[in-house]
């Protein structure tokens, strides 16, 4: 069964243009279900899906002789003289692959529909070969609307800034928010049943990404290493980084933690979240906040509290609707979330007036009148509190 997602009918569109469909993302985020649903509902006789995961077809791309991956696809069906659609599966495993799309999309009527879990690849290389003849879409883990949809429970989206409070509503929806906040939304843990086939699942998603996805893009020899990096970090959601203590306590060197850190952010695992700056002489303009991108892998890695795991959805709730900075001042006071510049967004499990009050005079500081406390438990007795839950 299919289940759409919000970026598909964008997807949809764009397969008819003849720029090279690019969609690139984590491990595991539902790419491969794009492309094929695509290929089905752009329906071309004249079309072909191939897995670059296998090493047969990859090798079909590494070959310097263009003429030989024509005659190769030619043999496996396809007609270039008329328009086709190749569909590429895990493409940053090529790294021939953008001057070979070049070639081809330069040469024949040809719609390429790519998919890959490298940023640092498939927007660095693809930018540099394919300037105007591309366009890349972000996959990310399923927001709190798809996850209800991949439930098969109602929803409708609502504007989540100072919406009215509905008690039947919240506890409708509570039991699948927690469990959203608690597995995260990568689509096949969403859509097994049972915890511990939930937990199998999400340990094999991160041996992959270790294994696969790094392994590829670095030279490191040591998964160990890679996997214990990746600990200290989701123990640390929702705080600033510092390098040098993670390099003191991984025994990495500063360089190697900050290239890593680096590159786990190119390949979809984290987000890092810059400070707002409007006086320089008192605020911290340079640490920056961490983020996972899924809870259920954080889970994985770390025990965390449920504080932490709480503002970490709801940073992945937020950065699909709009950017995302914190505020903070030297004395440590600070905002945990700016939206939209404009805005000022407090986390807490379980908000009070008096936090509110709070983050109002914070906000103030930067000239933002608009400010919410977003709350996992929600409070009935002041309508500055948003539910979590409402954030589709």
């Amino acid at each position: 069964m299919f289940y759409p997602r919000k970026i598909y009918t964008d997807l949809k569109d764009h397969a008819s243009q003849k720029q090279v469909t690019i969609i690139t993302g984590l491990r595991r985020t539902g790419k491969t279900t794009l492309i094929k649903q695509l290929l089905i509902d752009v329906y071309s006789e004249n079309s072909i899906y191939i897995d670059l995961e296998r090493l047969d077809n990859r090798s079909l791309f590494q070959t310097p002789n263009y003429d030989n991956i024509i005659l190769a696809l030619k043999q496996r069906g396809l007609n270039f003289n008329k328009r086709c659609i190749i569909a590429l599966d895990e493409g940053q495993l090529v790294k021939e692959l953008p001057s070979v799309i070049k070639y081809l999309y330069d040469s024949y009527d040809i719609k390429f529909i790519v998919t890959g879990s490298s940023s640092y690849y498939l927007k660095n290389l693809f930018s540099e070969s394919l300037a105007g003849r591309k366009k890349i879409f972000d996959l990310y883990p399923l927001d709190f609307g798809e996850f209800l949809t991949f439930k098969s429970v109602p929803w409708i989206e609502i504007d989540f800034i100072n919406p009215i409070f509905d008690l039947n509503e919240f506890n409708r929806l509570r039991g699948f928010y927690d469990e959203f906040i608690q597995f995260g939304g990568l689509p096949e843990v969403v859509l097994t049943g049972k915890d511990n086939f939930k937990t199998d699942l999400l340990e094999d998603i991160i041996s992959s990404y270790i294994n696969i996805d790094i392994r590829w893009l670095s030279d490191f020899r040591n998964a160990e290493n890679i996997r214990n990096l990746l600990v200290m970090l989701a123990s640390r959601i929702g705080t600033k980084l510092d390098t040098t203590k993670i390099s003191a306590l991984t025994g990495l060197s500063i360089p190697t933690v900050a290239n890593y850190i680096e590159l786990f952010e190119q390949t979809y695992l984290i987000h890092r979240v810059t400070v707002v700056s409007k006086n320089r002489d008192r605020e911290i303009v340079k640490a920056r906040k961490l983020f996972f991108s899924d809870n259920g892998i954080v889970n994985i890695l770390a025990r965390v509290s449920s504080g932490s795991l709480f503002e970490n959805v709801v940073f992945n709730q937020l950065k699909q609707k709009g950017t995302i900075n914190y505020y903070s001042l030297k004395n440590g006071r600070e905002i945990d979330f700016i939206f939209n510049n404009s805005i000022a967004l407090e986390v807490k499990e379980t908000a009070t007036l008096t936090d509110q009050k709070q983050v109002e005079k914070l906000a103030s500081k930067l000239d933002i009148n608009q400010s919410y406390l977003i709350s996992r438990y929600p409070a009935h007795n002041f309508t500055g509190s948003i539910w979590g839950g409402t954030i589709k």
